[in-house]
């Protein structure tokens, strides 16, 4: 079969970057004045999650050493709900993937599936915590705030989401996915979040965003009584910094790598425009006919959650697939449907052609397709030579190499991107 050939382009994007994290977040809980939050003596759990987030390890050492210099006690709980295989073991396991530990942190990391009953919700949702974050005096959560994959609205992936699903641990995170089945999924992170806001227990929460080229953009404070509301501004900043595919309409997406590190489903859904979200519109755009994933990353243990949205991948990444971390995941987010295993074949070249034997009428050599490394990695990407025209005409697009025949190694997979 013919193939299209391929130009490498670079898209630029609006990319403020933070030089100093560290310097930041201190300016930042001075500008709060966290000092008058937290005593000397109490105990701090400062939260981390299972996302591939900039910088984490900086911001959470950079925290635990201010509140250090306060006389308090921090220690690091992972919230990230059922990830990591739902086992303090597992998740302990993926903190260090991101180099979190006490080592490098300097403070403990306390893990454990067990959690608290807080209390409940006007709707009747008990509220769980963490144990050791409900023993502490305080919770301090620290994340990226981001657009989610699953729904849009004006609280979705951040401070508040980890709150209700990291802290809830696999009891409250399958929970409170049944309920956004009835109340959705804003009402419960607002209403839950707001019950833990209003409890006390949270002294302040940190913020971050990130551009496009997954740099720290922002760190940004907040205490208690302003976090939902701040973090509904750094939404609307996150999403303006985000990145996206250059063309909205393609015949196939070529995606070197998904994974937990990449996505919490895998593939960002609003870089590929899937989401087979229950109760939830598809996206219009954009619009991507087939779509075919390489590899699975190491850094995601075997879970390979969202790989459901492909529609082709490789025997080598099925070979990875751990079903106990995959179903796990896929039956606490209530969403089985984005983890069925694709079409796959042994090699590259067989996947691409099959993909590009099922977009109709359109021809192979003359197929609108795009190939990048991750979805969060679209600063350099390939596209067929269809699209060159369209892309010099693009005022952020810069062609830097002409199209040429896929590269393929002797067993008849895609070179590296690189």
């Amino acid at each position: 079969m013919a193939l299209p050939n391929m130009a490498r382009i670079r898209q630029r994007f609006e990319a403020p970057v933070l030089t100093d994290l560290r310097a930041a977040i201190h300016a930042e809980l001075d500008r709060i004045n966290a000092a008058a939050i937290v005593k000397p003596g109490e105990t701090v759990a400062i939260t981390a999650g299972s996302r591939g987030v900039a910088n984490v390890a900086t911001a959470v050492k950079a925290t635990v050493d201010y509140l250090k210099v306060l006389g308090a006690h921090p220690f690091v709980v992972p919230a990230m709900g059922s990830h990591g295989g739902a086992t303090p073991e597992g998740q302990r396991s993926v903190l260090e993937h991101y180099g979190i530990t006490e080592e490098t942190v300097g403070a403990p990391v306390k893990a454990t599936m067990e959690v608290v009953e807080l209390g409940k919700t006007a709707d009747g949702l008990p509220i769980f915590m963490d144990w050791y974050a409900a023993e502490a005096d305080h919770v301090v959560p620290l994340n990226r705030v981001k657009a989610h994959t699953d729904f849009n609205g004006s609280i979705e992936s951040g401070l508040m989401k980890m709150l209700v699903i990291g802290l809830g641990k696999q009891q409250g995170a399958n929970l409170y996915h049944r309920a956004f089945f009835q109340y959705g999924f804003e009402h419960v992170i607002t209403a839950v979040g707001g019950f833990i806001l209003d409890s006390g227990k949270i002294a302040f929460g940190l913020g971050l965003i990130e551009n496009a080229h997954e740099e720290t953009a922002k760190a940004v404070a907040m205490p208690a009584a302003q976090l939902l509301q701040t973090e509904r501004e750094l939404l609307v900043e996150a999403k303006s910094l985000m990145g996206r595919l250059p063309f909205d309409e393609l015949d196939l997406l070529i995606v070197d790598w998904t994974g937990k590190n990449i996505s919490g489903t895998g593939m960002d859904t609003n870089v590929i425009g899937r989401m087979m979200q229950n109760f939830e519109p598809e996206p219009a755009k954009p619009a991507i006919l087939r779509i075919f994933v390489r590899d699975l990353t190491e850094e995601s243990d075997g879970n390979a959650t969202g790989i459901g949205l492909a529609d082709f991948t490789t025997t080598r990444l099925v070979d990875k697939v751990d079903r106990h971390a995959t179903y796990m995941n896929g039956i606490t987010a209530l969403g089985p449907q984005k983890s069925k295993i694709p079409f796959y074949y042994d090699t590259d070249r067989e996947a691409i052609e099959i993909a590009l034997d099922t977009i109709g009428l359109t021809e192979p050599e003359d197929a609108r397709v795009i190939r990048i490394e991750s979805t969060l990695r679209l600063t350099e990407l390939d596209i067929s030579e269809v699209l060159l025209e369209d892309a010099k005409l693009h005022s952020r697009l810069e062609v830097i190499d002409a199209a040429k025949p896929f590269a393929f190694d002797a067993a008849g997979n895609l070179l590296p991107f690189e």
